[in-house]
């Protein structure tokens, strides 16, 4: 029992320094957005009315949508939007139409999540270095400086791994909430008035009364809730229950101390409206303060860039992207891995996003957009899952999902506002990114129909071989093919210039599964086509890492031995030449020839020993 809770409390220190790190540091900029652009005339009812939207934002939005009902929704014991996407795209596989409109808002989605990357660390770093303005308007012009070195050696060091780093994410985000916590009692405690804002009546007044105001201010009012999704996303790695006590026990009422402490200063001085968070702290305070914001903004933005990392690999894992070069950085953990495209390709964004906006305002006008489209998707993708997944009655998952997905909207229209003052450019990254993924999944397609068209049957192939067969040498031949049952082009190259066969020979078709995990016991499987010839299938859900040659090893007691120091690996690597004519238009075919030449190598992507693969290239048209 003893053990059980120290456990428990090890994960929810975790959850805390991992899951809560992007909304944690959302009271920097949050209720400062609402009465910054001046829009927003401070008086008493006002504020309380403010107060009231964040108070049940946060209680309907991350309490029930998602604690409640989302992290129901899970994929095997995974969350994220891919998790989610397969597992609604699995409830209602009967209906091909409607599930590849699903899987085209899902992936959508995710590539508002890659957006989601650029901005948060843009906008959680600067405005806690920000803070430095406070303590003397000379910093000012160092604060871009100073992000942006913070944010390359942050990105810098993903490459060695964040096991060592991470022990320190939980100590830490507890001593962020605790102070923030403290900071907004300090102020609850001059002016308690504020704590009448729990009451939804100031929120219903405030919407009603100035409806127009209200309207706008939304948008600035959901940036409380960016970072909701990590609750789901994260729920593999630390599992409900931590999540739901770190919420409750620790995070929301800190996060609630500190808004209604902003509140309640800036009742008291309403120049305060400019930097009320770091104007809550005593002079003596200031710079430890941005010290601690400036950490726990750099933890919320490496648990984002972690998240990236994973979201690409099980991006690529469905299809959606081509191969990349995925390294491990912990010998223990396989869900710690650095995808060094992803890691340059998300500094880059983060630097023309700084220069662009060169501050957390702006900044705040571009972050919203792309979020709250998420939650909708993800409200979406969850009707389905409770309709067709667990077989709800039609209007109880009307009721239960069309209430939130009737709120994310507001959202989202309040955030619309944003898109000419900068919530274009994350909605330009997820559409490019969007682009690119759909034209590689297309482009597979077409790839894959050209292959089939001209393949040609495996065991007729093999009866027409032995009818007269090539010399045999020792060893073990691995053939990778797309489908099984065709004759690897390999294999067809291997016979016209070498005029050999192996003794073993294996035709290996490597599955990817819309599921999380596939176990061991399901990982192989196998069929004899005579003559030392095997069929075999390798399985892989979306979250398993891809080893081929450990796959193989099951093979040994099923009448097929490898001996790995005999065995070669013979792939093929395809040139794709686009033409003119049926298919995607030009410019796509030759986007996704780009891609596929630039794809990492399948011998890297599956693990294969350098001194055994052996590539045999062919031309193909698309």
């Amino acid at each position: 029992m003893a053990s059980s809770k120290s456990s428990l409390t090890v994960l929810t220190l975790g959850a805390i320094g991992v899951v809560y790190g992007d909304i944690g540091t959302s009271v920097l900029y949050a209720f400062k957005e609402v009465f910054a652009s001046g829009h927003v005339p401070i008086t008493h009812d006002n504020v309380l009315g403010v107060l009231s939207l964040f108070f049940w934002a946060l209680t309907l939005i991350v309490s029930l949508k998602y604690i409640v009902l989302i992290m129901r929704a899970d994929n095997h014991g995974e969350g994220g939007l891919m998790a989610l996407l397969a597992l609604a795209s699995i409830s209602i596989k009967g209906n091909q139409k409607l599930r590849r409109i699903l899987l085209v808002v899902g992936v959508f989605g995710v590539a508002l999540f890659f957006g989601d990357g650029v901005i948060t660390p843009a906008v959680s770093v600067l405005s806690a270095l920000e803070g430095l303005e406070v303590v003397t308007p000379a910093a000012k012009p160092y604060v871009v400086p100073l992000s942006l070195a913070v944010l390359f050696l942050l990105f810098a060091v993903q490459r060695r791994g964040t096991a060592d780093i991470g022990k320190m994410f939980g100590p830490v985000m507890v001593l962020w909430f605790t102070v923030i916590g403290i900071m907004g009692a300090v102020q609850i405690a001059l002016n308690p008035s504020v704590l009448a804002a729990i009451s939804p009546l100031h929120a219903a007044h405030f919407a009603i009364v100035h409806y127009e105001l209200a309207f706008l201010t939304l948008g600035a009012v959901f940036l409380c809730l960016t970072g909701a999704e990590a609750l789901y996303a994260d729920m593999s790695h630390f599992g409900k229950k931590p999540i739901r006590i770190a919420w409750f026990s620790l995070v929301m009422p800190a996060l609630m101390l500190n808004y209604f402490g902003q509140g309640a200063l800036v009742l008291a001085n309403q120049k305060a409206a400019k930097s009320p968070f770091f104007l809550m702290a005593p002079d003596w305070a200031l710079i430890p303060l941005v010290v601690l914001a400036t950490l726990a903004t750099v933890i919320a933005s490496q648990a984002l860039i972690s998240g990236a990392f994973s979201a690409a690999k099980q991006t690529i894992q469905l299809g959606f992207l081509p191969r990349l070069s995925i390294l491990h950085t912990s010998i223990r953990d396989t869900g710690q891995i650095y995808v060094p495209v992803v890691n340059w390709t998300l500094l880059g964004g983060v630097v023309v996003a700084i220069s662009l906006f060169g501050s957390s305002d702006a900044l705040a006008g571009a972050y919203g957009i792309s979020v709250s489209l998420v939650m909708l998707i993800t409200t979406l993708l969850t009707f389905f899952v409770v309709r067709y997944g667990w077989g709800y009655p039609l209007p109880l998952c009307i009721a239960s999902t069309g209430f939130f997905g009737i709120i994310d909207a507001t959202f989202i229209a309040s955030n619309s506002l944003k898109i000419p003052q900068g919530g274009w450019f994350p909605l330009v990254m997820a559409v490019v990114l969007y682009v690119v993924m759909s034209t590689w999944k297309d482009g597979r397609r077409l790839l894959n129909a050209k292959l089939r068209a001209d393949a040609i049957d495996l065991s007729s192939f093999l009866e027409a071989v032995f009818v007269s067969p090539p010399m045999r040498v020792a060893g073990t031949a691995v053939f990778l093919t797309a489908d099984p049952g065709t004759v690897p082009n390999a294999l067809l190259h291997n016979l016209k210039h070498n005029k050999v066969l192996h003794e073993i020979n294996l035709f290996v078709t490597v599955r990817n599964h819309e599921i999380p995990w596939v176990g061991l016991n399901k990982r192989v499987e196998i069929e004899s086509l005579g003559h030392d010839c095997w069929q075999v299938i390798v399985n892989y859900g979306f979250k398993n890492d891809t080893d081929l040659p450990k796959a193989l090893q099951q093979l040994k007691g099923r009448g097929c031995e490898l001996d790995a120091m005999s065995t070669s690996y013979f792939l093929s690597r395809d040139i794709v030449i686009p033409t003119i004519g049926s298919g995607m238009a030009q410019w796509r075919e030759k986007l996704f020839a780009q891609m596929h030449h630039n794809a990492s190598a399948a011998a890297e992507f599956l693990q294969l020993p350098n001194n055994a693969v052996v590539e045999l290239g062919s031309k193909i048209e698309i």
